[in-house]
């Protein structure tokens, strides 16, 4: 009888884990269960007036060796990766809009008058806040202004709460050995390997990310939606789940199993601590008749700036293929961590918010009447990665060596991005194939 593995979520960590384990060991029973009616998670394309936006996430990281590049070539989809115009984006400083500057690090400046210090400016078993790190080095201005908005468009975080090693990561293990932060930069920032200067750094799927939903999708044997797993326990050396409403349980047997779920249920199911805080976000896109805009991708919007959104994208001047000659169309973000109130508000109260707040920073009286508008809330989605994330994440690894074979993967552990999310996925099968073994 063949072995049985089992994945538990359906967003692109266990969508890849599933496909890389049915990949590699063809002769597994392997089976991924997801709690809502489709696969994807945050990936997810809907449509409003007939045109494609996406619900989620629009993008992915492309430079250098990209997880999310190898998995669109492995389903079919590498010809349909498409990158940005390479419109400029701005930030909103004093009611302004300005262009981003360049030459930074996730809006840090690469050069600053610092003294260096006698040791590294991060000890190897040591981890701050991006703030701790760059507010001494940079300023306040600097971390307020360009670095946390950069920041909130990716986490909905906070400078001064977010570990760097988790949000920069190469500049975390640069600052291990200089010390100063302008020599960390140089070597954060230094062209990678495999990577040409001035190609493309993002990447999205013409057709939407749901197309790469549906294509992984398509190569899985067994996918089953509207399952939640209420319980998970050890069972004659290897897992036993528990499907089902509580009247009428269902169990399946599994010889190993991947949890690529948030931390909470992960937790739960587990019955172990997984200390991890979430930011509720949602996202407003308005279909305008065509319409004159900035010559812009987007915006950001700092927290000091107090309004109610904290980005905007422009996707017909980010994205050529998206571009049509009647309508145009918008999208803002909304939401940051700890300061969920905003979301509290109807649907229609945030499209008038967006309405009234983008029409008064690209310096127009009102925006045209939208044709239609999408409200897309998701809560509890980002996760917010405190000082010494990593720690603990391993930690909890090797309390599962002493179980049957089990592997956590996903966005609560290794990262928020695509890419990261892959990646996450696909280390949780190889860990599980070597405890199945042959």
């Amino acid at each position: 009888m063949n072995k049985r593995v089992v994945v538990v979520g359906g967003g692109i960590a266990g969508l890849a884990a599933a496909h890389r384990l049915h990949t590699l060991r063809p002769d597994l029973d392997v089976v991924l269960l997801d709690q809502r009616d489709r696969p994807g998670g945050k990936l997810s394309t809907g449509e409003l007036a007939g045109r494609p936006v996406e619900r989620g996430a629009e993008s992915f990281l492309v430079g250098g060796p990209s997880a999310a590049i190898e998995l669109a070539r492995e389903v079919g989809l590498g010809d349909a990766v498409v990158h940005p115009t390479g419109a400029k984006a701005a930030v909103a400083i004093n009611g302004v809009l300005q262009d981003l500057p360049t030459g930074t690090l996730m809006g840090i400046p690469l050069q600053g008058a610092e003294e260096a210090a006698a040791t590294p400016i991060l000890g190897t078993d040591r981890d701050v806040s991006v703030g701790e790190l760059i507010r001494p080095r940079r300023g306040d201005e600097v971390v307020d202004h360009f670095v946390e908005p950069l920041l909130g468009g990716v986490y909905a975080g906070r400078a001064d709460r977010l570990s760097v090693r988790m949000a920069l990561p190469a500049l975390a293990k640069a600052a291990e050995h200089h010390t100063t932060l302008s020599a960390a930069l140089a070597e954060a920032t230094a062209p990678s390997a495999g990577r040409e200067p001035g190609a493309p750094i993002f990447g999205a799927i013409d057709g939407g990310m749901s197309r790469l939903v549906d294509a992984i999708t398509a190569t899985l044997p067994d996918v089953r939606t509207n399952t939640t797993v209420r319980e998970l326990e050890q069972h004659n050396g290897g897992w036993r789940l528990t499907t089902g409403p509580t009247r009428d349980p269902r169990t399946l047997d599994a010889d190993a199993v991947i949890l690529a779920v948030p931390a909470a249920p992960a937790a739960r199911l587990l019955r172990r601590a997984i200390d991890l805080e979430y930011a509720s976000i949602a996202l407003v896109a308005l279909v305008l008749p065509s319409t004159k805009l900035p010559d812009l991708s987007g915006f950001l919007v700092p927290a000091t700036e107090g309004l109610t959104i904290k980005a905007v994208t422009f996707f017909d001047r980010k994205w050529a293929h998206l571009r049509r000659p009647d309508t145009t169309i918008l999208r803002a973000s909304i939401g940051r961590h700890g300061d969920e109130e905003q979301l509290q508000r109807t649907d229609e109260e945030l499209k008038d918010r967006v309405r009234t707040e983008v029409a008064r920073l690209i310096g127009v009286d009102a925006l045209p009447e939208e044709l239609a508008f999408g409200v897309y809330r998701w809560g509890g989605a980002l996760p917010q990665y405190a000082p010494g994330h990593q720690a603990r994440i391993r930690a909890l690894r090797e309390s599962l060596q002493d179980t049957a074979p089990i592997a956590v993967a996903g966005a609560a552990y290794d990262g928020v991005g695509i890419p990261a999310c892959i990646t996450s996925g696909r280390t949780a099968a190889a860990a599980v194939l070597a405890r199945l073994g042959e």
